[in-house]
């Protein structure tokens, strides 16, 4: 994970890849065929936005500060081996990705609206992106805009695999054992990642 593009695609990924409102509504519009394009593009973009803030704001101002660097690869290492942890954890008791892909279609104006929502009201996607993202990208200095550039693509990867491949993936993720070999997965990721924070130190 010494590369800032990889390390920022498997810790943005890695993020984002999770049981949650937005990606049900992902998949449910995937399932349905409805506005798919609109909802993988809202999503990438917001995150890219997002991850942009970080890097461009943290990362300027931790690169000013060597203690705060410091800091901030402990502070980062410790979140990301507590987040290891529980997406081990998770390996151990998988849960599964459901999407009701039955009832009324959504009017493109409200599809929109729900997924602005879901993205941009949910507290948590300002600490994955512009806090955790913007202040790890930080620790590679000159590369960090790559870290960022990482992170962005495994977004769309992810957002745009879930939207249009989710006729296919449906059945995989109802199976809990997709989620426990992805969640080990994710965990290694963080693991590794954190790693190479504190040898960087």
């Amino acid at each position: 994970m010494h590369s800032p593009l990889l390390a920022g695609f498997g810790l943005g990924l890695s993020l984002i890849v999770a049981i949650g409102a937005q990606n049900a509504f992902v998949l449910r519009q995937g399932l349905r065929r409805e506005h798919v394009l609109w909802i993988v593009a809202i999503c990438a973009l917001s995150d890219a936005v997002l991850i942009g803030l970080g890097i461009w704001g943290l990362g300027a101002l931790i690169e000013t500060a060597d203690v705060l660097l410091v800091v901030v690869r402990i502070a980062g290492a410790a979140f990301l081996i507590w987040y290891g942890m529980r997406s081990a954890i998770r390996a151990v008791r998988p849960g599964t990705l459901k999407a009701d892909s039955t009832g009324t279609g959504l009017p493109l104006r409200t599809a929109i609206v729900t997924v602005l929502a879901l993205t941009w009201l949910n507290p948590h996607v300002y600490l994955d992106t512009v806090v955790l993202l913007g202040s790890i990208g930080a620790t590679y200095g000159d590369g960090r805009w790559l870290f960022g550039l990482g992170a962005v693509i495994g977004s769309v990867v992810w957002f745009s695999a879930l939207g249009f491949g989710s006729r296919m993936l449906r059945p995989l993720f109802a199976k809990p054992i997709a989620w426990r070999i992805l969640d080990a997965a994710i965990a290694l990721v963080m693991f590794a990642i954190a790693a190479s924070l504190l040898l960087g130190l």
